[in-house]
């Protein structure tokens, strides 16, 4: 990289846009996903685009969490973040709408049968939507096929527009109109989407005698059904918003910042979620910023107005609840919150859900010419170039919190506006049957009006501190792994962090609990604590010790009676015991030995590990049994499926050993130090001839012509441990070297996908600095290239950077490991 294009990506951080705007922006890297507010697994919202105004944010699990933003400049009016949402208008309700009904079958049918006119009495009836869900007020449904027809009329054909179909569906499915195919897709889609039909089959319709057709079949997991008709709705005030031009995104740790031209003004676009993990209260305050600053750019002063839209969609599971909002002053604050009618708490849990209990809050400082009003989605725009429509309404679906703030003429001085949002939760977890609050109702107390006012005061030296925390992550990781690593580090930030709620446990214990992101929604979940570690042990060993809390608590409180840790607490928000169908007996005694071990290493003190002794010995105990030449288990990389003898958790088990040896070294018993150090490089040595395959070792042991990456060694030099010779990962890091992919180095012989957390790690088993950014180097490609727009995926294909599974996950902490060396 030559000097200009060095000085460009470290002024803009790393992160840049690949569209054109700026030929020195080519080597910035353009992220997946960019976090715009990221506080827990409920409260995250990301673009999924390289430009801000090219699609609606959206939740982490994708689901469309909408917040618009527009500049008026002299009257013309441009959109700087979102789209507009189209608004539909029913011709055919589904079941959110209103009641209907399905004539149905599990048998196959006659070849006519998705005809108008086909004889379906035989067919039984039953009500939408079609579900394994009990608690939806539907029909049951948990066998294999169905065979569904919708007959209808229409009255007004006349003024029908473009017609949708609108759809929600589990899984693969087939749909006809009158006859002709409108819709088939191998899949599944948990939000109702809507598709065009052709006009050749609308022109078709007529005003009696319709039939809407469906074959679906449930494949795996869940299933759905629910369809309908819709024609969408022209909105006049759409026609005069013109999109602004975005020219460079930059990203650091805890801000992502956007560049816009408007007509004459220079917009930024600030979203900074201060996580600043030295002080808790900060990290946990559920509120970020988002600040927009104007100038004017070219000579002349503009009229100027800033508005945003932000949707009842971020307190909501699915866009019809029903929900009602609130509009009032708090303390100088303009404040304005949503959230559902129904408050079921801590009623929906699993992986693809949104929180619908608590309120989502936008909060501007009192302005003379700040405005503030509650509509309806369908009104938003209209209200907002027509003051005189604006209706105000506090109960009803898709709702908007709107504020409009008139900034006044701005010249080439900038001026600012900034929005406060944040989400209170009221209950954050339920930790064996107790309901725990959200951290800043136990550190702080009060009501969350008292959290925004606290936001607003200490804003100047929030951001004073973020900007200071950023350059500091960022200089520290290029240190440690040169300019790419560091992109991935700031890539990684928040999203590990946002993976996270903090809660004081019922002792006033920290418990600092994941939610196991995008595959299979569990608390608390062990083996993902594992290779998040890194970020919280360099940046804060508490969080560290909240992560493993619970485990220990359920253990020690007799509640998980066997002889190794359980797989996870719960499904999340619940902790009320382990719902994982099996157990990792090595794996998880491994990571917790080791993971308090790192904890005991980063303090210079047993104290944590003394606390816990005699759980931890019993594990330790079960180890010396059972880890060393592991049985036919799951390992973390459970997806992988199980594997015996698995050469890299044996790696694992052995090096706990040495960390428990350690440990009571730290408290005094020697002989207990010497005794388990020395089995374990006992251990070592048989290790070495058993996974021994010439210029590398195997997958799993006597296994010739396999490989594995042998992450788990990262320990013994952290750690200081002395079990396995030198030469173990230095022949290692030389035989990756020759497996790399054009999207990275893959996790085993067994396929060619990768875990790219396990790649930073295996990486920084290399003394060359030059073999570490060659590993590393592929990961940053991938991130760069991937073409599935999410919140970075730790599980990717390395022929052609496509996502297997997984998003938004906290494991990539594990690629600040680097820094813990």
């Amino acid at each position: 990289m030559n000097s200009i294009k060095r000085v460009f990506a470290m002024i803009t951080l790393g992160f840049g846009l690949h569209s054109g705007q700026d030929a020195l922006a080519q080597d910035a890297l353009r992220a997946p996903a960019y976090p715009l507010i990221t506080h827990n697994p409920n409260f995250s919202i990301w673009s999924m685009d390289d430009q801000l105004n090219n699609s609606s944010s959206k939740h982490w699990t994708t689901a469309d969490h909408g917040m618009l933003g527009l500049i008026k400049v002299d009257g013309n009016t441009y959109r700087f973040m979102g789209q507009e949402k189209k608004q539909y208008s029913s011709i055919l309700p589904t079941s959110d709408e209103a009641d209907y009904q399905l004539a149905y079958t599990e048998k196959r049918p006659e070849k006519d049968w998705f005809l108008p006119g086909y004889d379906d009495d035989g067919w039984q009836m039953g009500k939408a939507p079609f579900t394994d869900q009990r608690g939806e007020g539907g029909t049951f449904w948990d066998t294999d096929e169905l065979w569904l027809r919708r007959e209808f009329d229409l009255k007004d054909m006349a003024d029908l527009n473009k017609l949708d179909l609108k759809i929600r569906h589990d899984d693969n499915i087939e749909v006809y109109l009158n006859g002709e195919r409108i819709y088939e897709l191998e899949g599944w889609i948990h939000r109702f989407k809507y598709v065009e039909i052709p006009k050749t089959v609308q022109q078709k319709l007529q005003k009696g005698n319709n039939v809407l057709a469906v074959h679906i079949k449930n494949t795996a997991g869940g299933s759905w059904l629910d369809l309908g008709l819709a024609t969408e709705v022209e909105i006049p005030a759409l026609k005069t918003i013109q999109p602004a031009v975005q020219k460079a995104v930059e990203m650091s740790a805890t801000q992502t910042k956007y560049t816009f031209d408007c007509g004459g003004i220079a917009l930024q676009v600030k979203f900074t979620s201060p996580l600043l993990l030295d002080d808790l209260d900060l990290t946990a305050r559920p509120i970020s910023y988002i600040t927009t600053s104007a100038k004017s750019t070219d000579g002349s002063s503009h009229q100027v107005e800033i508005y945003l839209g932000v949707s009842s969609d971020l307190a909501v599971h699915q866009p019809y609840q029903e929900v009602e909002a609130a509009q009032y002053g708090s303390k100088g604050l303009n404040v304005m919150k949503v959230g559902t009618t129904e408050q079921d708490v801590l009623g929906r849990k699993g992986d693809d859900v949104r929180i619908d209990w608590g309120h989502a809050y936008v909060a501007v400082e009192e302005h003379r010419k700040a405005k503030q009003w509650v509509s309806t989605s369908q009104n938003a725009l209209g209200s907002l170039t027509d003051p005189t429509s604006r209706k105000v309404n506090l109960e009803g679906k898709s709702l908007v919190l709107n504020s409009l703030v008139d900034i006044g003429n701005v010249g080439a001085e900038s001026k600012e506006q900034v929005f406060l949002i944040g989400y209170d939760e009221e209950t954050a977890i339920q930790f064996f049957g107790k309901n725990l609050l959200p951290w800043w109702k136990t550190a702080s107390g009060g009501k969350f009006e008292g959290q925004l006012v606290q936001a607003s005061e200490d804003y100047a030296e929030v951001m004073a501190r973020c900007e200071a925390f950023d350059q500091k992550l960022l200089l520290e990781t290029q240190k440690a792994g040169g300019q790419k690593y560091a992109d991935m580090c700031v890539l990684a930030y928040r999203q590990a962090i946002a993976a996270h709620t903090l809660v004081e446990g019922p002792k006033g214990e920290l418990l600092f609990m994941s939610k196991e992101n995008n595959s299979n929604g569990s608390i608390n979940t062990v083996d993902v604590t594992y290779p998040s570690a890194p970020l919280f042990l360099r940046y804060n060993p508490d969080l560290m010790k909240g992560m493993l809390n619970g485990i220990f608590y359920y253990s020690e409180s007799g509640r998980w009676k066997k002889p190794f840790p359980a797989h996870d607490l719960g499904t999340y928000p619940v902790a009320n015991g382990q719902t994982y169908g099996e157990d990792m007996p090595v794996e998880e005694a491994g990571n917790m030995l080791l993971l308090t071990a790192a904890i005991v290493n980063q303090e210079n003190d047993p104290a944590y590990a003394k606390e816990h002794w005699e759980i931890l010995t019993v594990w330790a105990e079960y180890l010396r049994k059972s880890g060393f030449d592991p049985a036919n288990q799951l390992s973390t990389d459970d997806f992988a499926g199980h594997l015996a003898r698995n050469a890299n958790l044996s790696v694992k088990a052995i090096l706990a050993l040495a960390a428990y040896g350690k440990m009571a070294g730290m408290q005094g018993m020697k002989a207990i130090e010497k005794d388990y150090l020395t089995d374990a490089r006992g251990m070592a040595k048989q290790w070495m001839k058993l996974a021994a395959d010439g210029d590398h070792y195997t997958l799993a042991f006597e296994r010739p012509g396999t490989w594995s990456q042998k992450y788990n060694l990262v320990w013994d030099e952290i750690l200081d441990l002395g079990v396995f010779p030198e030469k173990v990962a230095d022949k290692e890091i030389a035989y990756y070297l020759t497996k790399q992919e054009k999207y990275g180095l893959p996790l085993d012989s067994r396929k060619t996908y990768t875990k790219s957390d396990w790649v930073f790690w295996s990486a920084s088993l290399a003394d060359s600095q030059a073999d570490f950014e060659s590993l590393i180097a592929p990961m940053w490609k991938y991130a760069d290239e991937t073409a599935n727009r999410v919140p970075v995926s730790d599980w990717h294909e390395t022929k052609d950077a496509r996502v297997m599974n997984f998003r938004a996950r906290s494991v990539v902490g594990g690629y600040f490991i680097k820094l813990l060396y």
